[in-house]
């Protein structure tokens, strides 16, 4: 389990390392491109919902527990690119299988 901790005060939200590591990446591409977005997270003691907005002023910290970075399943990153690019903002979509990775070209 990691924690996604927003600015410099106590918010934090807790979140499984796996899913926190494909969210570290899809923050980090939209805000090197410097497109603020709304994170929409489900609390994990089931009290509701927060919403971060995010912005490249704000600073960021992803704390993992495990030791080892997990395997990145790009087509997961993709559906998460999307959903942040969207007008609810970002929110924790289901993982798709491996093997429906998108194809390029």
């Amino acid at each position: 389990m990691g924690r996604f901790i927003y600015d410099t005060t106590a918010s934090s939200v807790d979140i499984d390392d796996r899913t926190l590591a494909h969210l570290r990446i899809v923050m980090m591409n939209k805000l090197r491109r410097s497109e603020p977005f709304m994170f929409d997270v489900e609390i994990g003691d089931g009290s509701g919902r927060r919403s971060f907005w995010i912005h490249p002023s704000v600073p960021l910290q992803f704390h993992f527990f495990g030791s080892r970075p997990p395997r990145i399943n790009r087509a997961w990153v993709e559906e998460l690119m999307q959903s942040a690019s969207g007008p609810s903002g970002l929110t924790i979509v289901p993982e798709p299988p491996e093997d429906a990775q998108p194809e390029m070209g």
